[in-house]
């Protein structure tokens, strides 16, 4: 009976990222729209492009080859394995140990691979393009990472985040400068891998200024619905990943009732709340940089990461 309950925990877990990963990405739309005195969409709208694009027939190219039919789902699964792995409303969980930080990086890694290679698959030129602005972009972001995640792991001595959530709510933890560090990193790179301002507008379809949207333009139909909520998940992945490392306040525990479940619940709601408040701000009030200044927006946070692991190098109480 136990190990039943366990297993639903861990199913409500995966349900409950794909509820909520449109509803955030509405959310900081709606609370941009309301900044700019605008009424903005709906909501549910996610939902119902969702819908409508599920339900349009899928247009190929005629030199489209089984890599680009393929790698929508590839990209959806990937992303959503990862976002599931992240513990949410509550930490040791079933799956818990497969948790791993490298891990959830090389399922992020493998999904921008297999979108880069879509986006040349057809042979178009927005796509090149595309393609090549997301490498650009990755060959920064995913070492800024790996620095992050050796950060943090050198901070809780493990780099499963079950462990890293309990370590980092405990009093031992106290006030780090390496963790400033590494926080300010991870949201820039957040900000970057889910082509949001000012690395890239995700409303815009200017062919010289988009990254993004420059690879999916082939897609439509249901492919294209699995790589818009595959883009929703990222963001909500980042969120998360965010609020259980340096959140890490009212999760439940191993064994928790079903009481400290949905408190946990209602706790991680919240947070998505006040971080897609904080993201629609932050978006309304800078401006989108040029292309060519993405590397040094990049290349910042990618020293402020490698800071934060020689400073744990060089004094542990920082």
């Amino acid at each position: 009976m136990a190990m039943i309950l366990e297993l639903a925990v861990q199913g409500a877990q995966m349900a409950l990222v794909l509820l909520l990963a449109p509803l955030l990405t509405g959310f900081v739309r709606k609370v941009k729209a309301r900044l700019l005195r605008r009424q903005g969409p709906s909501l549910v709208q996610p939902y119902r492009d969702l819908l409508r694009l599920m339900r349009k027939e899928v247009v190929l190219a005629d030199n489209a080859s089984w890599l680009f039919r393929v790698t929508p789902y590839l990209i959806f699964a990937s992303t959503w394995v990862a976002a599931a792995l992240i513990p949410t409303f509550a930490t040791g969980l079933t799956f818990s140990w497969t948790t791993d930080l490298i891990a959830i990086v090389a399922l992020l890694g493998s999904a921008r691979f297999f979108l880069a290679l879509a986006g040349m698959d057809v042979g178009t030129s927005f796509g090149g393009i595309g393609s090549s602005r997301e490498v650009m972009i990755a060959s920064l972001a995913e070492p800024a990472m790996l620095l992050i995640v050796f950060s943090l792991a050198l901070v809780a001595g493990a780099t499963q985040l079950s462990t890293v959530a309990a370590f980092m709510g405990s009093p031992q933890v106290g006030l780090r400068v390496s963790l400033g560090m590494s926080l300010i990193a991870l949201v820039m790179v957040a900000v970057a891998e889910n082509a949001r301002i000012p690395v890239d507008n995700p409303a815009t379809h200017l062919e010289l200024t988009m990254v993004h949207e420059a690879m999916v333009l082939e897609y439509s139909g249901r492919h294209l619905a699995m790589i818009e909520f595959a883009a929703f998940l990222k963001l909500l992945l980042y969120v998360s990943l965010i609020s259980c490392v340096f959140l890490p306040w009212g999760a439940a525990t191993t064994g928790a009732g079903l009481q400290s479940l949905a408190a946990g619940v209602v706790t991680y709601i919240g947070k998505l709340t006040v971080c897609g408040v904080l993201l629609a701000v932050f978006e309304t009030a800078i401006a989108k940089m040029r292309v060519f200044r993405v590397p040094d927006f990049l290349g910042a946070a990618l020293m402020l990461a490698l800071l934060a692991t020689l400073l744990r190098f060089v004094s542990r109480s920082l």
